[in-house]
């Protein structure tokens, strides 16, 4: 097993992909120390302590972002950082207190805690195609959106984009404050995540997928869709692969919603208020693509879309929040 001796830590481990992160590790033999917000909310730790090889090789530990020295402990004796917590909101009062602060101030945080362990070689950090495709420039008809590609601050200021700029400024932030000081950062920036969910809470590209099945409102008419195993497996390839550098734009695929109902009516004929998708036909061309070939020269074999489409109605079944 590729793990076997090797301590990572993965913040926010209780997160959609974070869990899955930390379930793939542990399949592979390492062993991890997860950090989450608090050890007494079942919610953040009970999913994690059930995994296969948590109670060998599964540590957890308190720690929040906005406390400095707050990971110290978690990463003491680790060879690699896995950082995906960042707060996830998309309608906030205070954007600077609920999402910029804690995604940059607190990635920061992390990277300063990173730098007094010796032993820790690289960092793979969770960005997003929020940080990748914001910008004057916006994606049109025929263009492929690649690494070379980054969303503009004042750009997603001006327009209150504010999950959005709070995962620019913090890859931004993260890359610079890498550089300055000797650490090895890799980005990952996946695009709207589905797939089976391991955590007992909903997160929020889970619920929206689950609305868009059960009732056919759309809250986007174009998905860039990737499968959260394949979104953690792309974090481990970055840190087993020395030749992994800079960012990895993780998308499967680009469809519209349309693309998705007929996919969910095929499969769950039952569903009849999808009855309206029926005869809708996708004539008009997807507006962009985003290249895989970066993301696949790092070892990712991206998840054929009907089967994380099924996988993720099946899990929502499974949590009772969908029947069919």
């Amino acid at each position: 097993m590729s793990g076997q001796g090797k301590v990572v830590c993965v913040t926010g481990a209780s997160g959609y992909i974070a869990s899955w992160l930390v379930k793939l590790l542990l399949d592979r033999g390492y062993t991890v120390h997860a950090t989450v917000r608090s050890l007494d909310d079942p919610n953040k730790t009970e999913h994690l302590l059930a995994l296969d090889g948590a109670k060998e090789r599964l540590s957890l530990f308190e720690a929040n972002l906005t406390e400095d020295g707050s990971f110290d402990f978690a990463l003491n004796g680790c060879v690699c950082l896995f950082h995906t917590a960042s707060p996830v909101l998309l309608s906030v009062d205070d954007p600077q207190a609920q999402l910029i602060d804690p995604a940059v101030k607190g990635t920061l945080n992390v990277l300063k805690s990173a730098t007094k362990v010796q032993s820790l070689k690289r960092v793979v950090l969770t960005s997003s195609m929020s940080a990748v495709t914001f910008g004057p420039r916006l994606p049109e008809s025929g263009v492929v959106v690649d690494e070379t590609w980054f969303s503009d601050p004042l750009f997603c200021e001006q327009k209150k984009l504010w999950y959005q700029l709070s995962k620019t400024l913090a890859e931004d932030a993260a890359v610079k404050f890498a550089k300055e000081n000797g650490l090895e950062l890799v980005a990952i920036n996946p695009g709207y995540v589905i797939g089976p969910v391991l955590q007992p809470t909903l997160n929020l590209t889970s619920e929206g997928i689950m609305e868009l099945i059960k009732t056919g409102k759309e809250s986007f008419g174009i998905y860039r869709l990737v499968d959260v195993r394949d979104v953690a497996t792309a974090h481990i390839l970055a840190f087993e692969n020395p030749e992994a550098n800079g960012r990895y734009c993780m998308v499967g695929q680009v469809v519209r919603t349309l693309e998705i109902m007929k996919i969910v009516d095929k499969m769950y004929p039952s569903l009849g208020h999808i009855e309206r998708y029926k005869d809708g036909e996708c004539v008009e061309p997807l507006p962009y693509s985003v290249s895989k070939a970066k993301a696949e020269s790092l070892g990712v074999e991206f998840t054929p879309l009907e089967v994380s489409i099924k996988d993720t109605i099946e899990s929502l079944k499974e949590k009772k929040l969908l029947s069919i």
